[in-house]
């Protein structure tokens, strides 16, 4: 669109304000439980943990902090986890480490997490495989669609997933719609280049999950969630484009950051995007995806507190809550670096940032 910046500045506003209308923490902080905080409202303490089927399958074995072999959703619960995050892919492979995932996988695991009590999210990534600022490749059964057909494809697949699971009695709390997308996804359609067709693949998405369910709310997440110029940037122009959401989600990783800097020097940026996206967008924010060095456990206990801490702040109880991304994804099976897991099979010491103090 070729606004002019003064034209543009005038409608962003106006479009913001009919949208609004429709330091390091000590690991002595008071965290809430995993019923609520302290105001009674529910606080997320969560688990990405779409490897565990896999691990399970390939005989890895889960033990308790006492050593003792024990299904790891009872550990999860034990340290103060309440919601499970699942990803699903379209048409995944069977590789071990880079596929499964599928929709029929996603929905034994929702079933499997509602019978443990927790809560659910669903983390569509509209591809066969990782979907992240790297990479959205378009599913391989998606490809040579035309855009009108492609819109389709999202919302039929999305309404699919989506009623498999109310088919099963689980309905999801939130649901993303796409995996860090700040440079969009399915591409290259709905890449950022091209926001009306972003838009409109959103909220195709967007249709999909309300018509199944409209108590469970849409996610838009992006990464790096201590920049607050690349989310508002990002924001703004879902604003503009009309895209649909409830929530806004952040990835936070100091390990990914440029040095892997200590997450001291950027917690507080986190802290005031979380509060700028709240007021400025009227939206939920939710951190739904963070994670620390495995080797680290200390520091990483820290960082979780820490980040749990700045949700919290969040006025108006606009923070919803944290989920650490594949806590159980131990770097002996997964080569992963930032688990919370030991090589002995056993949580680290960071998992227990979520018990309640």
């Amino acid at each position: 669109m070729n606004f002019s910046k003064i034209t543009f500045n005038i409608f962003l506003s106006c479009a913001l304000l009919i949208n609004s209308s429709c330091a390091k923490s000590s690991s002595h902080n008071k965290l809430p439980d995993n019923t609520g905080d302290s105001s009674g409202t529910f606080f997320v303490k969560g688990a990405d943990i779409g490897w565990l089927p896999q691990m399970e399958a390939s005989g890895y074995t889960f033990y308790n902090n006492n050593g003792v072999a024990q299904d790891c959703f009872q550990i999860l619960k034990d340290h103060g986890i309440n919601t499970v995050r699942l990803r699903t892919w379209v048409n995944p492979s069977n590789d071990p480490i880079n596929g499964h995932c599928s929709t029929a996988e996603t929905i034994a695991m929702a079933v499997r997490a509602k019978k443990w009590g927790m809560h659910i999210m669903i983390d569509f990534h509209y591809s066969d495989s990782w979907a992240d600022p790297s990479k959205q490749v378009k599913p391989a059964a998606w490809v040579g669609d035309d855009f009108p057909h492609l819109l389709s494809d999202v919302y039929k697949y999305t309404l699919g997933v989506m009623q498999g699971l109310k088919d099963k009695g689980v309905t999801p709390d939130w649901v993303q719609v796409g995996n860090e997308i700040a440079g969009g996804m399915i591409y290259p359609e709905g890449s950022t280049d091209h926001w009306d067709s972003l838009a409109q693949l959103i909220n195709e998405g967007y249709a999909a999950v309300k018509a199944v369910d409209p108590t469970t709310k849409v996610i838009l997440h992006v990464d790096q969630g201590n920049n607050n110029q690349r989310f508002r940037t990002w924001f703004d122009s879902a604003t503009v484009h009309h895209a649909k959401y409830d929530v806004i989600g952040m990835s936070y990783y100091p390990y990914w950051l440029t040095g892997s800097p200590d997450y001291t020097l950027s917690i507080d940026d986190l802290g005031n995007n979380l509060k700028n996206m709240a007021s400025r967008y009227g939206k939920q924010v939710m951190v739904v995806e963070v994670g620390g060095e495995d080797n680290q456990p200390q520091d990483t206990y820290n960082m979780l507190i820490a980040v749990q801490q700045k949700v919290m702040e969040v006025p108006d109880s606009k923070g919803l809550g944290v989920i650490y991304w594949e806590p159980e994804g131990a770097r002996s099976w997964s080569h992963y670096a930032l688990s919370a897991w030991g090589s002995d099979g056993k949580p680290t010491h960071a998992l227990d940032a979520f018990l309640p103090n």
